[in-house]
């Protein structure tokens, strides 16, 4: 059943490319409007970090309350993308081109640096899942990079969560959120031919610092910066010379000087559980662990102040999808299910959390 399916997936993905192209809940997440932060930004301490990150014991992701609404199980039959071409490539050549591409039901958007992927397709699951999930998100790319070029370079594609349309505009770290997903890792001969990142899932957060952005118009003064840690599944190839068999890894993004941080070597292949949590100190945690049960203190792989900040702010969600733009050559088709957030009421921090049950 599960070659089958794994090989279903496969027909799906080639198909597109010949057709060219329960658990407790909050009422709302908690925190304050990002609005305000922007306004109080001149009585902000510096986000950056000097000192180690505390000796604590790590938020394990997918801890406390499910954010009401902040989820996706794609069991909808009416699950459609819209796309919007051509892409958008705002990192590439400063060119949005508007409007951005959507799901249906508003809970995904287009990343504007970098544009949609090629495929983003409600399927069904290419192997047992989570318990009651039948289908779940085929995201994948063909032509990364800006429209209508090849750059014969590694570029990837973004699909964004609209955090914002369902949680205020974002979420304090003064509230503990955290992000689990159910990720697909398909049989090696499904991946692309190349060494190096294939597939992220990060958030974009924010800190107050010195603006470090080239195109941002407050560049070099004290403000609202933003950054973007998260983890990457890498794939070696045995195709390179450099490697004697396929294997993959998960990386790091990242650690305080910016240089990411090699994670676990991933020796089971099909569904893992990633996540990402953000404790009131402002340090970023990450999580993997091998099928889909709930997330434990035993699949913490790093604790990190990415870039020596200290996060404030979780602004939302998102994935990448990477390939070499060489306009013939498409990606590793993923599949991502049900995205959930996560947050510990500020009445909870004085007792022992644990993580919610699903």
């Amino acid at each position: 059943m599960k070659a089958s399916r794994s090989r279903a997936l496969a027909l799906c993905l080639v198909c597109l490319c010949s057709a060219a192209t329960a658990t407790r809940t909050a009422d709302a997440a908690p925190g304050w409007r990002l609005g305000k932060i922007l306004a109080g930004t001149a009585n902000q301490p510096s986000g950056k970090v000097a000192g180690p990150v505390p000796d604590r014991p790590p938020l394990v992701p997918g801890t406390g309350t499910l954010v009401k609404n902040v989820v996706d199980d794609f069991e909808a039959e009416s699950w459609n993308w819209n796309y919007n071409h051509p892409k958008s490539s705002e990192e590439q050549d400063k060119r949005m081109r508007s409007p951005l591409g959507k799901s249906s039901n508003g809970r995904w958007f287009e990343g504007p640096k970098r544009g949609t992927p090629d495929v983003v397709k409600r399927v069904e699951l290419p192997a047992p899942g989570l318990e009651g999930s039948s289908f779940g998100l085929l995201i994948a790319t063909l032509h990364a990079g800006v429209p209508g070029r090849v750059s014969y370079e590694m570029q990837q594609d973004d699909l964004v969560y609209n955090l914002g349309k369902f949680a205020g505009r974002g979420m304090s770290v003064a509230d503990s959120p955290s992000v689990v997903v159910r990720v697909y890792m398909p049989p090696f001969e499904q991946w692309e031919n190349r060494s190096g990142p294939s597939f992220g899932f990060r958030a974009g957060c924010f800190t107050h610092a010195v603006i470090t952005g080239d195109d941002h118009p407050d560049e070099g003064r004290y403000g609202l910066e933003e950054y973007w840690p998260g983890m990457f599944v890498c794939f070696e190839s045995s195709h390179d010379g450099k490697f004697k068999e396929d294997g993959a890894f998960i990386r790091v993004r990242s650690g305080r000087n910016g240089s990411e941080i090699r994670g676990p070597k991933i020796e089971q292949l099909g569904w893992w559980t990633l996540g990402l949590s953000f404790s009131p100190d402002g340090v970023v945690h990450y999580f993997a662990s091998p099928g889909v049960d709930d997330l434990t203190p035993e699949d913490h792989i790093s604790s990190q102040y990415p870039y020596a900040y200290r996060t404030e702010w979780l602004k939302t969600f998102f994935f990448n999808v990477c390939t070499h733009d060489d306009g013939k050559t498409w990606s590793t088709p993923w599949v991502i299910d049900d995205p959930q957030v996560f947050f510990l009421k500020r009445e909870q921090m004085a007792e022992n959390p644990t993580p919610a049950k699903r």
